[in-house]
C-alpha cells in the first residue's frame, strides 16, 4: 500500500530528510520514532501528500502521493489534532464526510468506536484533550481510508490498534518503546536520517547506556540539545560547586557517548570530563 523510496526533502537549502526508503504493506503497522526535529512530522506529510519531496518518490495503492485517488485512500491525523474547535462533533464529522464524499451514515458508527457517541453535540473546542484527539481520530477514519497516517495521535493505544486494523498504518513518537507497542517495526529519525530500522523486540533489547559527562555553560541549552538525540530515554542535569554542571543521559545506543560529546561541543560548552558505563536493565528502569 505504501512504498518511500530514496525520499529527500529539504527547507531552504537545509535538509529535513535524507534518502528514507520503506514500505507497509496492507495489516502492517510502521513506527517513526526519534526525538523533535527528526523529520517525522514532515515524513507523515510527505505521505499525506501535503508537502512535495525534493526528491524519491511516495505512491499510495500504487499511486503518487499529491494525486487525487491516492488521496482518497488516506486517512490523516496531523500532529496536534488539528479540528475545527468552534464546531460541535458530529457537525464536524458530516462536513468530513461532504468533503470525503462519503454518506452520513459512517458517522454512528465511528462515534461508537471512538468513544464519542456521548459527545456528539459538544462542542470541540470545550473537550478535554483526550476526547479532542478521538475526534481526531474520527476524521481520519469516517471514510474508511486504506491507509491511516497518525502524527502523535496521543496515549491512547488500544483504539489505535484497533483503528489500525486491517489497513497500513504509519504511527510517529517521541520514543521507541511508545509505538513499539503498535507496531511490526519501528524507524528511528535523527536530523532526517534513519538510524534504526528494527522490530520493536529488537529495540528493547538494546543494551543501555549511561553517559555521564562534566561542562560548563548553559545547562538547559545542554540538555534540550541532547534530550533531542535519537535513542535518549532520560537526561538530568545538575549543578556542581565552582559554575560546572553534570548531565546524566540514559539511552539504548552504542555510540551514545560519541554523540552527547558532539552535541556539547557543537553548541560551544565547555567540556571538563566525560565518562559512561553499563547499567544493569533493572538498575536503569
Amino acid at each position: 500500500m505504501i512504498e518511500v523510496q530514496g525520499l529527500y526533502r529539504d527547507h531552504d537549502g537545509r535538509p529535513v530528510l535524507v534518502d528514507v526508503s520503506f514500505s507497509v504493506a496492507r495489516g502492517q503497522a510502521l513506527g517513526l520514532a526519534g526525538p523533535g526535529g527528526g523529520g517525522k512530522s514532515t515524513a507523515l506529510r510527505l505521505l499525506a501528500g501535503v508537502l512535495d519531496p525534493t526528491a524519491g518518490t511516495v505512491t499510495i495503492a500504487g499511486q503518487d502521493a499529491r494525486a487525487r485517488g491516492a488521496r482518497r485512500h488516506v486517512g490523516y491525523l496531523a500532529a496536534g489534532a488539528p479540528v475545527y474547535d468552534e464546531m460541535r462533533v458530529e457537525p464536524y464529522l458530516r462536513t468530513v464526510c461532504r468533503l470525503r464524499g462519503v454518506g452520513p451514515e459512517r458517522i454512528d458508527p465511528v462515534l461508537e468506536r471512538c468513544g464519542l457517541a456521548a459527545h456528539r453535540r459538544d462542542i470541540i473546542g470545550r473537550l478535554a484533550t483526550d476526547v479532542r484527539r478521538r475526534v481526531g481520530l474520527a476524521q481520519a477514519v469516517v471514510h474508511d481510508p486504506d491507509v491511516l497516517l497518525l502524527d502523535d495521535p496521543g496515549p491512547d493505544p488500544e483504539l489505535i490498534a484497533e483503528l489500525g486494523r486491517g489497513r497500513a498504518m504509519v504511527v510517529s513518537g517521541r520514543g521507541p518503546a511508545g509505538v513499539g507497542a503498535l507496531c511490526d517495526r519501528v524507524l528511528v529519525l535523527e536530523a532526517g536520517r534513519v538510524v534504526a530500522d528494527e522490530t520493536p523486540a529488537v529495540l528493547r533489547e538494546r543494551p543501555v547506556l549511561e553517559v555521564i559527562v562534566e561542562f560548563r555553560g548553559d545547562a538547559a541549552a545542554a540538555e534540550r540539545h541532547v534530550g533531542r538525540l535519537a535513542g535518549v530515554a532520560a537526561v538530568a542535569v545538575e549543578e556542581l560547586d565552582g559554575g560546572s554542571h553534570r548531565l546524566t543521559v540514559t539511552g539504548d545506543r552504542d555510540d551514545l557517548q560519541d554523540a552527547v560529546a558532539r552535541v556539547i561541543v557543537e553548541n560551544r560548552l565547555r567540556l571538563e570530563q566525560l565518562s559512561s558505563r553499563r547499567p544493569a536493565r533493572d538498575e536503569a528502569r
